[in-house]
Order: structure tokens, then sequence, then C-alpha cells
């Protein structure tokens, strides 16, 4: 497989896990897929199907008694009303470990393959608490995968960069007495969870922010976080700052969007550290400006790593 190739992992259970039925956007994982595959006219794309996460891995970052319950089918009808991937599937198990287990086989790609930049076609679960899920997240695959980095690789120092509209409440829960994780959000104000946690950085936006402020906001972060030392970045991409999101608030433009991405790898590049790619929120109408959005994302990471 030549190096340039951005190794990316899907199942068709991403998709086909979830109620079609569900109030989530449960066809994007699909439908990304197959636009992807149309749009990849140079082959820039490696295509792997993600394992399992274990029991063990999961249990990183997570209360024994909400995984024990969650594996088993035994959470609460409160329990999955708070994570809102409802009506419940029997197949949402074996979804979220392979979920999970795309991100973990992501970071051995480059921690243990040699690769610059992995990513998975789902995840980016950050509402997830330590003991509770919480909206459409029900294990936090980027405090999952920092906790299996740490321990099990020889990194010191993570940076979790989340660009999704709304806050990383759950990851800043995981980490907030944990100082070789660094935690940035960049996120809607006002916007869900409404009570927010503290992320080590937290940068909050009014209503209908639009690209310009929005990337010069970033930049400034960009350009302080180039001074920190961290062995690995992890970026949570949610394209829900897009202007026709249903639940974003925010008024970026596709191409708005492009640039965020395309600034974020350019930094990635000087920072010369590798990248895990997790895909966070999308929830535009039509859906199909979501599958642009995250098919601009992982098109642009595979032209970044030919460059």
């Amino acid at each position: 497989m030549p190096i340039q190739q951005l190794t990316l992992y899907f199942d068709e259970i991403y998709s086909a896990g979830l109620d079609p039925t569900a109030r989530f956007p449960v066809n994007r994982y699909q439908l990304l897929a197959e636009n992807l595959k149309k749009l990849d006219k140079y082959d820039s794309i490696c295509w792997k199907i993600p394992r399992l996460a274990t029991r063990e891995e999961i249990l990183l970052v997570h209360d024994v008694e909400y995984v024990d319950r969650f594996l088993t089918n035994q959470l609460s009808e409160k329990e999955i009303r708070r994570i809102g991937l409802r009506p419940w599937k029997e197949a949402i198990v074996e979804r979220t470990k392979r979920l999970t287990g795309g991100g973990l086989e992501a970071l051995d790609c480059v921690l243990n393959g040699g690769r610059t930049m992995a990513g998975n076609m789902a995840g980016g679960t950050h509402h997830a608490f330590s003991g509770e899920g919480a909206g459409y997240c029900i294990f936090n695959d980027l405090a999952i995968c920092a906790e299996k980095a740490l321990q099990e690789y020889s990194i010191n120092r993570v940076l979790i960069l989340d660009l999704d509209v709304h806050q990383g409440d759950g990851t800043a829960q995981i980490f907030a007495l944990n100082d070789r994780v660094y935690t940035v959000s960049l996120h809607g104000k006002n916007n869900f969870p409404f009570r927010k946690q503290k992320s080590n950085w937290d940068v909050e936006f009014e209503n209908d922010t639009e690209d310009e402020e929005y990337l010069r906001v970033m930049d400034d972060v960009l350009a302080k976080l180039f001074s920190m030392n961290f062995d690995i970045i992890f970026f949570q991409a949610g394209v829900d700052a897009l202007d026709s999101d249903a639940l974003g608030l925010l008024k970026l433009s596709r191409e708005g969007l492009k640039s965020r991405n395309e600034k974020v790898f350019a930094w990635r590049e000087s920072m010369g550290i590798p990248m895990i790619l997790f895909m966070g929120g999308g929830y535009a109408r039509p859906i199909e400006d979501t599958v642009d959005a995250f098919s601009d994302l992982f098109l642009d990471a595979a032209n970044n790593l030919k460059s």
C-alpha cells in the first residue's frame, strides 16, 4: 500500500446497527462511504474494516457497572433516553464496540504502522462520560484511545482538538485530573450541552458566527498550541458548524469548513506529529450537505498526505 494513502476504518454496521426511524441521521455513514468511493478517483483512501473493542479497553475510562449493563443490553429506559438513539436495537452493542474499535485501529495504524494520519469514519463520541452516555454517545472513543496511547504506546502527552459545534463535555470530565491529556474545545456558546464542563481550553462562539471570525479565532488557538509539547493529535472533526445544520446554530459555509480542515492539516504537518481523525457530528438538512462536508474532510486529509 502506498505510504500516501489515508487509512480509513468503516463498517456497514455504523449505519445498519441503528434503527432507521431513529431521530438521528442513521444513513450518513453509508452515504458517506458511497460518496467517497465515487469521488476518490486516485485511490487515495485505503479502506479497512475495524475490529471490536474489548471490554478491557472500554474499561480504561468507563465505570464497570455502566459498561457491563450496556454490553448485556440492560441499560434503563432513562439511560437510553439520555443517549437518544431510539428505538433501541440489540445490534447497537456490536455497533458501539466496532465504532470504538475503529478509533483503536487508527491509533495502532499510526503508532505501530508508521502512518502519519489515519481515521475512523464514525466516532468522536465526546458526550459520553465515565459512567453514562449522552447526546448520541455511548462510550467515549476519544478518551479510550487517549488512555490506550498513554498506557500501551510510548506516548507522553495527547492533544484532543475538538472542533465539533457542541462542547466535548464527556472528554473534559474524564480527563479533568489528567495532565497528560490536553483537551481543547471550540464550540457554540448557547448550544448543547447546556451544563458545560471545563476543558483545558474552551473557546465559545456566539450564534450565527461566520467563516471569517471562526477561522481567525481558530488560527490564534493553533498558533498557541504550536508551542506546546504533544506526541499525537486527536482531531474531532464534526461538521455541525455548517450553516445548514439543524443543530449547529453557527453559519460556516462548506468552503469555510474546508479552510478549517486545510489549516488544521497544515498545522499538524508543521508540528511533525501524527493525527487520528474522528468524525463527530453533522445533522444538516438536507443530509447531503453533511455528507459533502465529511467527504471534503477525508479527501483533504488524503491530499495532505500526498503533498
